[in-house]
């Protein structure tokens, strides 16, 4: 059975990104996608304290029954 080398991919997909944005500009992408990423997990987390256990909004009541006769 052959083992899994994912290294080949990854150079591939590095020198096409190479070619596609050029060198200069992935540093700066990359900076931007860590941003991003650091940021996302920020507000998961605060989204994640806001909905404690103890604070759940109460259900809706039912609306009055009405008879008709």
């Amino acid at each position: 059975m052959l083992a899994y080398s994912p290294g080949p991919e990854w150079i591939v997909v590095l020198v096409i990104l190479v070619l596609l944005f050029g060198a200069k500009k992935l540093p700066e992408l990359a900076r931007s996608v860590g941003k991003s990423t650091s940021e996302f997990k920020k507000g998961m987390s605060e989204g994640a304290s806001d909905a404690e256990p103890g604070s759940e909004e109460p259900a809706p009541k039912d609306p009055p029954k009405t008879t008709t006769e």
